[in-house]
């Protein structure tokens, strides 16, 4: 691992580290915050999947987060959001290939052999934070902004007992019925749709459920609610009677000034179920 930089950020440190993937098979770049608190003992952490087009820094440097986490001492980790490099497979289109992961394991050509985002999220990166860095790996929460939020979700779900909350700004809720998502799913996990299913918000909620508080915030006048599906995730929350808030907000979009708006209540939010366990 080498340190790409290390700024004091509210009391603490907001660093920027590269590493090479083995599940990624390439460099991959990460943020972390570290409070204040790290200096003298290991601290919770708060995930922070980013959206389609987004790299680590998006989040980082927007999202207004460092402030609240220092307040409430949680690290913060911003991932990036597909594997990078010349000979990594990329397509024309912004939602698909570099900058458009959507945290899956591909398993078609010519994605299979570096878009592992899934391990990559799920395995490598927290061995390595927990091997590196003050970190309890004990109390984990996760959140994440569109392609993010459907990267939270499905992650939270999939793994019962890692996450102690899961949080979401506008998140693809159903991309099996999507355009944002059928075109992704199609191309990395091939033409089976059942090998959709556990990374869709909805289905799974519906199925499965989470072992924990969940809070949702959707701007009510988001450019792309079409391609979001809110109301599939609402129907599934309630359908499963799942402990949940799901929050419409009136005159908001799809950008960061949303995410930075709330971004105080679901720092506050998951501190709450971290430092509770």
């Amino acid at each position: 691992m080498q340190t790409i930089s290390e700024n004091a950020c509210f009391g603490g440190i907001q660093g920027v580290y590269s590493h090479t993937s083995a599940a990624c098979g390439c460099d991959m770049t990460f943020g972390l915050f570290l409070p204040e608190e790290a200096r003298d003992g290991d601290v919770p952490v708060l995930w922070y999947l980013s959206g389609l087009t987004c790299t680590h820094e998006n989040a980082m440097t927007k999202a207004g987060a460092q402030a609240w986490a220092a307040e409430h001492g949680i690290a913060l980790v911003f991932p990036d959001t597909s594997p990078r490099g010349d000979d990594v497979a990329d397509d024309e289109a912004y939602d698909l290939g570099k900058g458009a992961g959507f945290y899956v394991n591909a398993t078609e050509e010519p994605w299979a052999p570096h878009f592992q985002m899934w391990d990559y999220v799920a395995e490598e990166l927290p061995k390595l934070i927990d091997r590196n860095f003050a970190i309890d790996m004990e109390r984990q929460g996760i959140t994440g902004h569109s392609m993010g939020g459907h990267g939270a979700l499905a992650l939270a779900m999939n793994l019962p007992g890692r996450f102690a909350s899961v949080s979401a700004f506008a998140p693809i809720t159903n991309p099996t019925a999507s355009d944002w998502g059928r075109k992704q799913l199609a191309a990395y996990l091939g033409k089976d749709e059942a090998a959709w299913t556990r990374h869709d918000a909805s289905l799974l909620m519906a199925d499965k459920g989470f072992d924990g508080p969940v809070l949702i915030d959707q701007g009510a006048d988001d450019q792309f609610l079409d391609l979001l599906k809110p109301e599939a995730l609402a129907t599934a929350i309630a359908t499963k009677r799942q402990e949940a808030t799901f929050r419409m907000q009136p005159g908001y979009d799809h950008s960061y000034f949303f995410v930075s708006t709330f971004m105080e209540d679901h720092v506050a939010f998951h501190a709450d179920a971290l430092y509770s366990k």
